[in-house]
């Protein structure tokens, strides 16, 4: 689960790291009276979406009256905001951050993520902020600072001293930039974060050390831990089938293809992906089924598929394990009747109940096309589309 940026920096501000002074607005007029509460003579007018990239968008505008504040507002809500992070389509812009100007003496780059090789909790800093990291990581990696957390001991301070001063951070605001580390740190680990990026994190002018912008992923296994922060989801910031199929406890995400999967674990997925990629076509969606699927879920999963219009054909692959295959063909016919489905289904199932879910969908007088392997499901499904 994502947040927005203003949402980030209220969480950044429970945990004591210091942010600019902002206020959220939905309509041109809020952010004109958000410009007068704050007082000033400088503000930044930002857009609010799910993505990075947006000041080169131009989602972030600056503003010197309350003139330019309307103006800028005004150009930046409703409008499509396309990113290296949205793709072609872009977001449509619904949310504003109207908040302090900065007075920017350098930007940094801090984050916190779970590093599965290390089994710890990676804190990365670079002298870079203000970039795409890829970007830094890809033509000066050496540039990028790591160090890995034990989280059983935490971010020490002679860690968070190697990465403040790894940056370049002057002396005199290195206090101020470990204690920001420290509480990034704490803050990763106490939201059930998959990620706590602050690009940049800057120094001003004065020394000190604040977080001009916030990005937050959210584990969404841990989110019952936290009603705080599922009160946070903006559901116009995600894809309406991704929704839609939460719903039924489907694991579900779009894809640019027009060969739609269902299959029964997330890594018997990613492998029925790469197998269709193998064979010349691309995949439509990844979509788990999980191993309770009833015939309703899997009703569920088609009629989502079918929403697509790219959809040409449909691949389902299934390994019987807790899941008997007796019941996924069932589910599979009674979708296919459902949804009158037009489009080229293949179904390739293995293990328990595999022969009695054989017979059922070829009784069912239905045009499925039976496969006994991945690369034979793949070959039938990549030929009926073409």
């Amino acid at each position: 689960m994502k947040i927005h940026e203003y949402q980030g920096k209220e969480i950044l501000r429970k945990f004591g790291v210091a942010t600019p002074r902002g206020i959220p607005c939905f309509s041109v007029d809020e952010a004109v009276k958000a410009a007068e509460e704050l007082g000033g003579k400088v503000w930044v007018v930002k857009a609010q979406i799910h993505a990075g990239g947006r000041g080169k968008g131009g989602g972030v505008k600056l503003a010197r009256s309350l003139d330019e504040v309307r103006s800028n507002a005004a150009s930046i809500l409703g409008m499509q905001l396309k990113t290296h992070q949205t793709g072609a389509e872009g977001q449509k812009v619904r949310r504003l951050l109207v908040e302090d100007g900065a007075d920017i003496k350098k930007e940094y780059y801090v984050a916190a993520l779970t590093d599965r090789a290390t089994q710890k909790v990676a804190m990365m800093a670079s002298s870079e902020g203000g970039m795409d990291i890829e970007e830094v990581a890809h033509k000066t990696p050496e540039k990028i600072i790591k160090v890995f957390v034990d989280p059983l001991v935490g971010l020490t301070d002679a860690q968070a001293l190697e990465l403040a001063k790894g940056i370049g951070v002057p002396e005199g605001s290195i206090a101020q930039a470990v204690d920001t580390l420290k509480k990034l740190y704490t803050c990763y680990m106490e939201t059930d974060a998959s990620l706590a990026e602050i690009n940049p994190l800057i120094l001003e002018g004065n020394g000190n050390i604040k977080a001009l912008d916030a990005k937050f992923n959210f584990d969404a296994n841990a989110l019952y831990r936290h009603p705080e922060i599922v009160a946070y989801r903006d559901l116009d910031e995600e894809d309406a089938d991704e929704i839609e199929a939460s719903k039924f406890d489907l694991a579900y995400i779009s894809l640019d293809g027009n060969i739609g999967c269902l299959v029964n674990g997330a890594g018997l997925a990613m492998a029925t992906m790469d197998t269709i990629k193998l064979f010349g076509a691309e995949p439509a969606n990844f979509l788990d089924v999980g191993g309770g699927a009833t015939t309703e879920k899997v009703t569920e999963a088609f009629k989502i598929m079918l929403k697509n219009p790219k959809v040409k054909g449909i691949l389902v692959n299934i390994f019987g394990g807790i899941m008997k295959c007796d019941t996924i063909a069932i589910g599979v016919i009674t979708a296919a009747k459902e949804t009158h489905l037009s489009v080229p289904l293949v179904v390739r199932m293995k293990g328990t109940n595999e022969d009695l879910g054989k017979k059922i969908l070829a009784e069912s007088g239905l045009p499925i096309i039976s496969a006994d392997t991945m690369a034979e499901a793949a070959t039938k499904i990549v030929a009926a589309v073409k």
